[in-house]
């Protein structure tokens, strides 16, 4: 059974900076592109950043390039999304979740596997 196990969120300023971890088990973690996305209270999940395999190759929300960075190490079966420059409007609820293959993708329907999410709150 595939887990994944996101940590690191919290309260910080605008302007700060959080890095999200996501521990996965039960396949093979380096065999899957793995994503992150986040949902704000009262809105839809949108895609924030996705990475690839072997960490090669990653994407990234408009919203969120240039502030944020996403990377694997698959020594240890985690994923991170270090988000720097945090804004308000980046609160909300940030998903981990792996890909159906290898590749990274921007739709949710791609993904397979989901974290239960950690709450990140900005504060102004």
């Amino acid at each position: 059974q595939v887990q994944l196990v996101e940590s690191g969120g919290g309260l910080v300023q605008a302007g700060g900076s959080l890095r999200l971890s996501c521990a996965a088990s039960g396949r093979t973690f380096s065999s899957y592109g793995m994503g992150w996305f986040r949902q704000a209270l009262g809105k839809e999940r949108e895609f924030v950043a996705a990475i690839n395999w072997s960490g090669g190759s990653t994407t990234y929300a408009d919203s969120v390039k240039g502030r944020f960075t996403i990377s694997r190490d698959n020594a240890k079966n985690t994923v991170y999304l270090q988000m720097n420059s945090l804004k308000p409007e980046d609160t909300a609820v940030y998903y981990c979740a792996s890909h159906r293959d290898s590749g990274l993708g921007t739709r949710a329907l791609r993904y397979d596997y989901w974290g239960q999410g950690t709450q990140v709150t900005v504060s102004s």
